[in-house]
């Protein structure tokens, strides 16, 4: 490498990876554009009038259409709905529907009861929801009608207003009066309620707030006759999930919580239900927007996160029953020996459904459809008051029925038909022909259908089957093809993305080459291989790995694949040692420390269960306790490493600071223990919950901002190089562990100490080769092993910690560690360290270890031979990210259309290309610390 000018190596090395950076970023910023392309939002509104042009003729009730009730005949006169945020459907339905019984489950029983009394109209439906399932898109899903967009999950935190044709926008046009109580929905409306009661919503750890808020307004406001639609939005089961888990305490007491405030509403409703009552014609949906895993997390595709619940109830006399061909429910008793059906529903269905239970036009961007179940719970009472369901006209009712929710399906039709066509003029990608053609005809033969048949007086049953069948393939067909290609993809731009990132492989390659060519030349004169078998199996692994990326099956399974490659590695190299008879507790112990990390990772314990998880007390003490340990042996490690050291006063300050933050961090643990908290003296109630966080936030900028200063200010001498890279990269180590270690809670001094040890390991072991001490091989021959181990541990890091390639991957509870309110940037950067930092930011900044650890020579030569070394150990660290990242992104664009791409194939892609971006940027920044003027 040359050595020049006021920067030299530095300059040199800065210059080099900030080139690579900036290629990256291009790289991605392309192929970004042209992937996470929101489908096309129009700028059009349904109204009253476009009745008109509808071939399914105007409602029964009305001609022209003046009023609000334009579209369908009204059903119903009042909604009540209470949306409980990340409600399972284990949550709602009986637990005999399932093969296990779980602690959470049977608390609503509310729901129970009068979904199995036959004097009730009432219903549980098992809702489908469309990843991801964030509050953000489940809302605007539901609201819409339309499919949610994979790129605007980013907006969960701060959710900008939907300008798209909404139900929200139709009931206020329409002269609707809009309650809204609790959480979120006046960021997504805010012009639209005639009252409004928001509650702050984002700080995690707060369970009560949001549903006491609610409580206090819910059961009042329904006693009121100022309002059309009542919608309460109760968030305490989200965030008990988040903090605690499924299977907690806390999960159970807002469950239980909940029940008791339906029991109220229900009987509220029921008191005013009577003849000319309040509530005579009043509908109430109880219904979840997403469900979550047993962790408490959202966003992916799973089923425990993508079915939820809705709960409906008519305060009318029971409904006429739905013809058996649209019943698709399942019956079952549940504990009490009461009978329970359940139904099914896709969220996508529900705006049209409730438009055309009020009457309004439904959602310009609607593609769902009208479902014959929610519908006919309240629509299959018109005109039955005093109905025998023993006559001889039960067949005639029927098709009444039929014949009514035909003409809704007709008008259905006729809306999404209309958008589609709007859609594929004002789209750039829009559906094939050949798919619109295949539209076309089937909504021409509905029509045509419906034509000859919907203006008779009563159709024949068959006939109005056949009709309703066509309508609803319709629409089945044109979801199908949404779901599969309503997203725009711009290959060209992808492609250039693409191609700019191989190009920066092909560089990365140029100067690992260039690097080895001119360390050869410069320090020996005698023949050097440049290939050894440590490159050739970490090739093949990288490779492998890298392939691996193009199988969603692989990708599921990424965490135990990567440990068995390291544990792969590992005991080759355990075989090695044994045959030289040298370091094999260290091989053995390499091995040992993998097969833990594979443990942890087959049994998801890196995730903090329940408080209840053991009745013995003792237990529980111990299980508290264990986590100070490894923060002692931390602490001790960082004082060995200061006590014998000559280096820089500012650096001992900074490390001797950590060892203060360790102390915090188990002080911290123990007043948060729930079974050790008590035994705390009184003094320590004061710092309990934010200050101890914010304390260590604090001394760790204090600590970089001196590490900065020292780079600056100090004198460097090649003479100690070794030495002084060491420490810096301890000090590093340090101020990023504390914080680090907080965030990740009980398993963070573990997880830390893992990743101490196995860098001591692989540093050690890769001297098992005489080529690393004679020089006989290349610097890529020569560290590419190494190097390789070093990023698979970093991986099997991330994944031990709890953390998955998807958005319910995310620790959304550790960006709220010493803040109750939620500030965007603050908890973004809270939530990177979390993510990242065991497998990104602190194995980055340690790669030092792998070159520093073993020269003790004080040659200026041997210093200059050790920095091309370790320029070329991260070379070789950020080819093998870029390598992977380039699969990744090879197979998003490959798998664009693959059922699982928003579910899987894309979170999968940002986690990567964020974590490529990270490394980039850490690589720069160690450059600038760890590379100095020879």
């Amino acid at each position: 490498m040359a050595v020049a000018g006021w920067w030299g190596d530095r300059r040199s090395a800065f210059t080099v990876f900030s080139s690579l950076l900036l290629v990256h970023c291009v790289a991605i910023l392309l192929f970004t554009s042209g992937f996470l392309l929101t489908r096309t939002e129009l700028p059009h509104y349904s109204h009253c009038s476009d009745a008109f042009q509808s071939p399914c003729g105007l409602p029964d009730h009305q001609s022209p259409p003046q009023n609000a009730n334009c579209w369908t005949k009204p059903a119903v006169d009042r909604i009540v709905i209470i949306v409980l945020d990340a409600l399972r459907f284990d949550f709602v339905a009986p637990s005999t529907f399932f093969q296990e019984k779980k602690p959470w489950m049977d608390k609503l029983k509310v729901l129970h009861k009068l979904a199995s009394e036959s004097e009730s109209a009432a219903r549980i439906f098992k809702a489908i929801a469309d990843p991801p399932t964030t509050s953000l898109q489940r809302l605007k899903g539901l609201t819409t009608g339309g499919l949610p967009t994979f790129i605007d999950i980013g907006n969960s935190f701060g959710a900008p207003a939907i300008v798209e044709d909404n139900l929200i926008h139709q009931l206020v046009q329409n002269g609707k009066r809009v309650v809204m109580m609790g959480d979120t929905w006046t960021q997504l409306f805010p012009h639209h309620f005639n009252k409004s009661y928001p509650y702050p919503s984002f700080n995690v750890k707060d369970l009560d707030t949001v549903d006491n808020g609610c409580i206090s307004h819910l059961i009042p406001t329904l006693y009121d006759d100022d309002w059309d639609v009542l919608i309460a939005h109760f968030l305490g089961v989200d965030h008990a999930g988040h903090i605690f888990g499924v299977d907690s305490v806390q999960m159970i007491d807002k469950l239980q919580q909940y029940n008791e405030q339906l029991e109220k509403v229900v009987d509220a409703l029921q008191s005013q239900s009577g003849k000319g009552g309040l509530h005579e014609n009043t509908l109430l949906l109880v219904m979840g927007d997403h469900g979550q895993t047993v962790n408490g997390d959202h966003g992916g595709g799973s089923p425990e996160e993508v079915d939820t619940s809705i709960f409906a109830m008519s305060l009318k006399r029971p409904s006429f029953p739905v013809p058996s061909e649209f019943d698709t429910s399942s019956c079952k008793l549940d504990l009490d020996g009461r009978k329970v059906c359940i139904s099914s529903v896709e969220q996508l269905d529900f705006a049209a459904t409730v438009s055309a239970l009020l009457g309004i036009p439904f959602p310009f961007g609607s593609i769902g459809r009208v479902n014959p179940m929610l519908y006919g719970l309240v629509a299959g009472t018109w005109n039955l008051e005093s109905y025998d369901m023993s006559s001889s006209h039960s067949q005639l009712k029927m098709e009444e029925w039929m014949h009514n929710y035909a003409k809704v399906l007709c008008t259905n039709c006729w809306q999404v038909k209309k958008y589609i066509d709007v859609h594929t003029d004002s789209s750039v990608i829009g559906f094939s022909i050949d798919d619109l053609k295949h539209i076309e005809e089937i909504y021409s033969q509905a029509v045509n259908w419906s034509t000859d048949s919907l203006h008779d007086d009563i159709s024949s049953f068959d006939a109005l089957k056949k009709q309703i069948d066509l309508y609803s393939s319709f629409l089945a067909h044109v979801a199908e093809l949404a779901r599969t290609k309503f997203t725009e993809f711009d290959l060209r731009m992808m492609g250039i993305g693409f191609g700019i990132l191989l190009t920066s492989i092909f560089i990365h390659l140029l100067v690992i080459k260039w690097v080895d060519d001119m360390y050869i030349a410069d320090f020996h004169s005698h023949d050097i291989n440049t290939v050894s078998f440590g490159l050739v199996v970490s090739c093949t692994i990288v490779a492998a790995r890298a392939c691996s990326f193009l199988s969603n099956s692989y990708i599921l399974e990424e965490g135990k694949r990567t440990s068995f490659i390291l544990a792969s590695i590992a005991m080759l190299g355990l075989r090695h040692s044994i045959m030289k008879k040298k370091m094999i507790n260290e091989a053995a112990a390499l091995a040992l420390l993998i097969f833990i990390l594979r443990f942890t990772i087959e049994l998801g314990l890196s995730k903090q269960g329940s408080p209840e998880i053991s009745e013995f007390h003792s237990w529980v003490y111990v299980a508290d306790l264990l986590p100070i340990l490894p923060l002692i042996i931390l602490a001790y490690l960082l004082y060995k490493s200061i006590s014998s050291s000559s280096c820089n006063w500012l650096l001992k300050f900074v490390i001797t600071g950590s060892i203060f933050s360790y102390i915090l961090v188990a002080l911290h643990l123990t007043l948060g223990s729930s079974s050790l908290s008590h035994m705390t003296p009184p003094i320590f109630d004061g710092i309990k919950g934010n200050f101890i966080p914010r304390a260590i936030y604090i001394m760790g900028i204090a600590q970089l901002l001196s590490l900065a200063v020292l780079q600056f200010f100090e004198d460097h001498k090649t003479s100690n190089w070794e030495e002084t890279t060491l420490m810096k990269a301890v000090a590093m180590l340090s101020v990023w562990s504390s914080t680090l270690i907080i965030l990740s809670g009980k398993q963070g001094p573990w997880v830390a100490l893992a990743s101490v040890i196995g860098g001591w390991l692989i540093s050690r072991l890769k001297g098992l080769d005489p080529d690393y001490k004679n020089g006989s091989t290349g610097l890529l021959a020569r560290y590419s092993s190494p190097v390789t181990q070093w990023s698979l541990l970093a991986s099997c890091l991330f994944f031990c910690t709890g953390h998955w390639c998807a958005f319910n991957g995310l620790r959304y509870a550790a960006a709220f560690i010493g803040f109750d309110e939620f500030t965007i940037i603050p908890q973004a950067i809270l939530l990177t360290i979390e993510t990242y930092g065991f497998s990104h930011i602190l194995p980055t900044l340690g790669l030092p270890f792998l070159v520093a650890y073993r020269h003790s020579s004080n040659k200026t030569k041997q210093t200059r031979e050790s920095l091309n070394q370790l320029f070329q150990a991260y070379l070789i660290y950020g080819l093998i990210m870029a390598v992977t990242t380039s699969f990744t992104v090879l197979c998003v664009m490959i798998q664009r259309r693959h059922l699982m791409v928003w579910g899987l194939f894309a979170p999968k892609f940002v986690f990567d290309v964020v974590g490529l971006l990270l490394t980039d940027v850490l690589i720069c920044v160690s450059s600038l610390i760890y590379f100095v003027r020879t």
